[in-house]
């Protein structure tokens, strides 16, 4: 078990962590959110201990370990290749099989009957049984598992790893990191760097992990798909709520509903108790009781609501309107050196598409609308805007491109939108710049600061067409909440490369995937696009499978019944013991559900108000519980019938 004891950690005079207090337990996967600059990257810092703290503790069994995963900033050896640098995580175990290798040599030059080939031979099998319980022998196999699951095809395991981009060598750090198989893992916003096929393959990955899981990230899929527990930080203060982000999410909001109708009710208290105080404050004969309220005004313990600008929110300028080809690409091929992205493309986009680009990190997805965007030359072929079109582009270079003896209100106040300062002030503070912060120059500003800003500048831009690449990557969950609400007001047409489904969803009518040498339309949004990919694999399976069982003799055909039978629990087992496990806890509240209902049903339960509001509060957790507990199970028994239905093909 993992302790956090009473965390306290000050910055100046800001608490950013006020006596933080939780017990991780081995199984939990853990959700850390809250705010940007809430002090959930330095929480998992003092966890792993690369952070000091003023006061408290983390308490962790001698036998268990920390594995930890920054944002950024890994610092791989460049004179190895991919496979070297993951190995290089193991590299204990792979001198002590050089040891055995040594040993066997040895052996055999000396006499069996001889003393030293007696102890030598001792130390071999010592040796041997240790390497066969830590897994060496599948090392190199599943490096390589966890390699093309990241992303990783098998001719880049021998590539050097100063050929690769920062995003590719956090997938390494991450490949390195899950092979270590440590007790607890945090994880600091790992979908950053990982496209949807990766970010699917890792969810699945750490479902069946064998410790525990705690993930700093603004994916709102990720975290409700991997996640069964939620700690929040907030003004130095850390929660815990038993569900995922959307529980979380749903938890807060009543919180605060009954919060704010608390305080209505305090303040109308408050402000008839002072009329009281002011009225009768000189009267001789109720000098007693103005006292006694006075003290009652001083002893009250008021309640404060924090300002999250919640109803604070933006849009993009209406767009003048376009013709109805907004952009065409016509017979475009592009390469680089002898690699080819793309070869006699044709594509066009219309008015009013709402397009995501998809596919495989490096198959041309940023290429591809770099193209659209008139930045990126092609080889042959042609981009050509249609009527009125006036594009607008984000990506996350641009952010190198501001003045840097600018502040961050100068910045947006020399766009030329001619804005007032309040509006540029809103819009700000919709991107996390509040306060004084409008007033840092941009050369002291941190890289996700300036993507911020940029982003923020284009929203004043008066275009009708919008490129977007990667725009959520240094986004907190209202912000980009904010982002997805404009674009979906948004009247002209936009293309966005993303990796994050939740931001996509309610946005895109259109998917583009791109694939190497190729694009292929799908007509609705990334859950659909999904759903169709899905399908298309199962058709493959069963195009497949006639082909793999024509030609089986009786004895080859129950061999493979035997093995089908085998793949069949190993892959339900785990799954089926999930499903038990929830039935129970479901059984437990519904018992729960049943003796609050009954207590409600008696004569004399409203006469004490106290237990109405208790029961009252514990009755709609319970439903929440068991609300969540029924999408959990029914989750998984869909992946049981889609995994029979597979298996019975």
């Amino acid at each position: 078990m993992l302790a956090l004891e009473n965390i306290t950690l000050n910055l100046g005079e800001r608490v950013l962590l006020d006596e933080v207090t939780a017990l991780i337990n081995i199984g939990d996967r853990i959700g850390l959110v809250g705010p940007n600059g809430a002090g959930k990257s330095t929480l998992l810092k003092i966890i792993a201990g690369v952070q000091e703290l003023d006061t408290g503790a983390v308490q962790i069994s001698g036998n268990e370990s920390i594995g930890y995963l920054p944002q950024d900033g890994v610092d791989p050896d460049y004179t190895l290749n991919v496979v070297e640098e993951v190995e290089s995580a193991f590299r204990d175990l792979l001198d002590k099989e050089k040891e055995v290798q040594e040993i066997q040599l040895k052996l055999s030059d000396l006499d069996a009957t001889s003393e030293e080939h007696t102890k030598l031979l001792e130390k071999y099998g010592k040796l041997q049984h240790q390497l066969e319980l830590s897994g060496v022998y599948q090392l190199r196999s599943n490096i390589e598992k966890v390699l093309m699951g990241l992303g990783f095809s098998e001719s880049d395991f021998t590539r050097s790893t100063k050929e690769f981009s920062g995003g590719w060598l956090m997938r390494i750090a991450l490949a390195k990191l899950l092979l270590k198989e440590p007790t607890y893992l945090l994880l600091d916003e790992p979908t950053n760097h990982l496209d949807i096929e990766s970010l699917q393959w890792i969810e699945q990955f750490l479902e069946n992990y064998n410790g525990a899981v705690i993930v700093v990230s603004h994916d709102k899929a990720f975290l409700d798909n991997m996640t069964n527990r939620t700690l929040a930080l907030r003004n130095g203060i850390m929660r815990d709520f038993a569900g995922n982000y959307s529980f979380f999410e749903s938890k807060w909001a009543e919180e605060k509903e009954l919060l704010v109708n608390a305080k209505k009710n305090q303040d109308k208290q408050l402000k008839e108790t002072q009329e009281f105080i002011d009225r009768f404050r000189y009267k001789a004969t109720k000098a007693k009781q103005v006292q006694s309220r006075i003290k009652q005004l001083e002893k009250v313990n008021r309640i404060e609501i924090e300002d999250e600008m919640a109803e604070v929110s933006f849009s993009f300028p209406d767009p003048e309107r376009s013709g109805a080809i907004v952009a065409a690409l016509e017979n475009v091929s592009k390469s680089y050196g002898s690699h080819n992205v793309f070869k006699n493309l044709d594509y066009q986009i219309e008015r009013g598409d709402k397009i995501a680009v998809l596919g495989p990190n490096g198959a041309g997805k940023s290429t591809l609308i770099r193209i659209l965007a008139g930045l990126e030359a092609v080889q042959n072929g042609e981009r050509k805007l249609g009527y009125n079109v006036n594009c607008s582009y984000f990506a996350q270079h641009q952010a190198d491109e501001l003045d840097n003896s600018l502040d961050v209100l100068e910045t947006l106040s020399s766009s030329g939108s001619n804005q007032k300062e309040t509006k540029l002030r809103t819009i700000l503070g919709c991107f996390l710049f509040q306060g004084d912060d409008v007033f840092k120059k941009v050369k002291v500003l941190s890289g996700g600061e300036k993507s911020r800003l940029a982003l923020s500048k284009m929203i004043l831009s008066p275009s009708n067409f919008l490129i977007f690449d990667e725009p959520t990557n240094h986004l907190d969950m209202s912000s980009k909440s904010r982002l997805q609400q404009a674009i979906q007001q948004y009247e002209g047409t936009c293309v966005i490369v993303s990796h994050d489904r939740d931001f996509l969803d309610p946005i895109v009518n259109k998917v583009v995937e791109v694939q190497p040498n190729k694009v292929k339309t799908y007509i609705g949004n990334v859950s659909y696009f999904l759903s169709k990919k899905a399908e298309e694999l199962d058709g493959l399976k069963l195009d497949e499978k006639p082909k793999e069982t024509i030609k089986l003799s009786k004895k080859e055909q129950r061999r493979l019944e035997a093995e089908q039978r085998n793949e069949r629990n190993k892959r339900l087992k785990p799954i089926k013991t999930k499903m038990e496990r929830i039935e129970k806890e479901i059984a437990e509240f519904e018992s729960k559900k049943s003796e609050i209902e009954e207590q409600m049903a008696q004569p004399d339960f409203y006469d004490d108000n106290e237990r109405v509001k208790q029961s009252t509060l514990e009755y709609e957790d319970i439903k929440n519980q068991l609300n969540a507990r029924y999408t959990k199970w029914e989750d998984y028994a869909l992946r049981v019938e889609a995994i029979e239905q597979d298996l019975t093909q």
